[in-house]
């Protein structure tokens, strides 16, 4: 019997030599990285389908729209309430792509590989924060910045709607880290992408229907101010209310909000809520 010798094989390996650009650069491209994912971009061409549809069907009413500015001389839909108009094709983007950010690191164990570097759980919070926030900001920007280009291109009698495309972005950005933060914090508990896509749906359902029930009811009953206060129920007239109460434009409901800060304050909260919870559940999986 001949005795049996360890063999070891060079394949290779050669330790890195270049720059070590530290936890700013591996956040960054983790974001990067994230958004690119969200857009199916880098992905298989069945994951580009849903997400640059919704981007279609997004750009579809701004189309229209610049149409018959073009041929009729006149607005046709308005900036404020864009948002608002276009709450159901937001959702279906949100519950598709949130589970997409957060479910496979958590089904596959992944996330101290992440943490191993000088990544940390902020860090990687926060590019998933971002990736998400920069894809629905441009999904709500992009036909905004459109619409506005082809108001002025067309050259409509009087002034340019500058001041509600101004208020509109800046709500857009407001509108993309509250949804972000939402849909991501709910995405989270769950490691099941089906489960994910289907509590961010259902989220936007409840509430959508509480609000428009409670609003219905205390509006039948001659309560208009608690009426007003049940539509902020739903996170898009939450946005707008905070939208009237910023820059003075048209409340897209046609009833008005509750004056003062608290639609502001609420939208904090909701965003500090979220985010809280977002962040709880990844220390407790990192740890896990």
């Amino acid at each position: 019997m001949t005795e049996q010798t360890a063999i070891i094989h060079d394949i290779g390996y050669r330790h890195y030599e270049g720059p070590r650009l530290g936890r700013g650069s591996a956040a960054l491209a983790l974001a990067v990285h994230s958004l690119r994912g969200v857009f199916g971009l880098g992905r298989t061409t069945r994951s580009k389908i849903i997400p640059f549809l919704l981007v279609a069907i997004m750009l579809l009413p701004v189309v229209v729209s610049i149409a018959v500015m073009a041929l009729l001389k006149q607005n046709a839909m308005g900036y404020p309430s864009y948002a608002v108009t276009m709450q159901a094709v937001l959702a279906i983007f949100l519950a598709a792509q949130s589970p997409y950010l957060v479910a496979p690191d958590l089904r596959f164990r992944v996330l101290p590989l992440y943490l191993s570097r000088p990544v940390t759980v902020l860090d990687y919070v926060g590019a998933k924060l971002a990736a998400m926030t920069v894809a629905l900001f441009l999904l709500l920007a992009v036909p905004l910045t459109v619409l506005y280009a082809g108001e002025l291109l067309v050259d409509l009698p009087g002034p340019p709607h500058t001041r509600d495309y101004i208020a509109s972005m800046v709500c857009a950005l407001l509108a993309a880290v509250l949804l972000a933060s939402i849909g991501l914090a709910l995405a989270s508990f769950t490691p099941r992408r089906g489960l994910g896509v289907a509590s961010v749906i259902a989220f936007y359902l409840f509430t959508s229907a509480v609000s428009a029930v409670f609003f219905g009811v205390l509006l039948s009953v001659g309560r208009d101010a608690a009426a007003k206060w049940a539509l902020l129920v739903n996170p898009f007239f939450l946005i707008d209310s905070v939208q009237v109460a910023l820059f003075g434009t048209e409340p897209s409901n046609g009833e008005g909000y509750p004056a003062g800060p608290w639609p502001a304050l609420i939208l904090v909260a909701v965003i500090a809520l979220a985010l809280t919870g977002l962040i709880m559940r990844y220390r407790k999986a990192a740890s896990s």
